[in-house]
């Protein structure tokens, strides 16, 4: 069977559980499925063995061989695959409309309300503020992240900017190698990094990590290969039927970081906005009427 370099470079990678375990024939029985995981993830096992010209027997004893309980687990583990692997034109490709209409946009705002929910019903807020504790009481607080998570970097920054803390970002790959060689023991590293991962902002973050900081991971998935480098994981979801990723859960989520650490900080933070209070008043910077 041939499989795609990229395809390669998917089932070389450590998240796939125990696959070295297999026989080569069961290995090429199972290879389409961690190939091409959206295409069966929605297959119950009856299903899956006529897919893949096998008996359901086969299937399970293969799953339960890769360490897998049973199916149910192994579907649990093809979602995340999917997640991980999949890419801007899969996000389109989900949304079946092909003109621009209220319906699009409907669908396209239930999915927003259905990331937003995630963090309203599901977000651990003891991890949240954890992650602001951590924050607070680090000698350094660096910031990794590249592409379209540069604006999520970004945004953390400013934010903890306002407060005074001693925060350094990187969106580029240069920046980011010093920052994270440069990073120790009693510093926070904070990565944000959605689908297969950027190199960039794994690697950072495994340095980082090396180096003795406390590592954070912000991403959509258990296998995301943050998981490996990381001492702890937020999973938030950026599901969208746009051609790019919906950021509206991860802003959601340095929202209440930023608010968790505003209140851990109050007499610095009010000390700092009153100064602020008067440049806001009174600034060379903001737009007056005349009078």
């Amino acid at each position: 069977m041939a499989i795609r370099a990229e395809s390669k470079e998917l089932l070389s990678q450590s998240s796939l559980p125990h696959l070295e375990q297999l026989s080569e024939k069961r290995k090429e029985i199972i290879r389409p499925v961690l190939e091409n995981p959206r295409e069966f993830v929605l297959l119950n096992v009856r299903d899956m063995a006529a897919r893949l010209s096998t008996g359901q027997a086969t299937v399970v004893r293969i799953v339960q061989a890769m360490g897998f309980r049973g199916y149910k687990d192994f579907q649990h583990y093809l979602h995340d695959l999917s997640v991980t692997s999949a890419t801007i034109l899969d996000s389109m490709e989900a949304a079946k409309d092909e003109t621009a209409s209220p319906k699009v946009l409907k669908n396209a705002k239930k999915q927003l309300q259905q990331n937003i929910a995630f963090v309203q019903n599901r977000l651990d807020l003891q991890q949240v503020l954890g992650i602001a504790t951590r924050i607070h009481e680090a000698k350094r607080i660096f910031l990794f992240g590249g592409d379209m998570a540069s604006s999520l970097v970004s945004y953390m920054e400013y934010h903890l900017t306002i407060a005074g803390f001693p925060v350094f970002a990187a969106m580029a790959p240069g920046r980011a190698t010093h920052l994270a060689r440069s990073s120790g023991r009693g510093d926070i590293a904070i990565g944000i990094s959605f689908r297969r991962g950027l190199r960039m902002t794994i690697e950072s973050i495994e340095k980082a990590k090396k180096n003795g900081a406390y590592c954070v991971g912000v991403t959509d998935s258990t296998l995301s290969p943050l998981a490996r480098f990381s001492n702890e994981l937020v999973i938030l979801p950026v599901n969208s039927l746009s051609f790019a990723a919906s950021y509206v859960a991860p802003i959601a989520l340095i929202d209440l970081i930023t608010a968790a650490v505003g209140n851990l900080r109050r007499k610095e933070v009010v000390s700092r906005l009153k100064e602020a209070d008067q440049e806001q008043k009174h600034g060379y910077r903001w737009y007056l009427t005349e009078s």
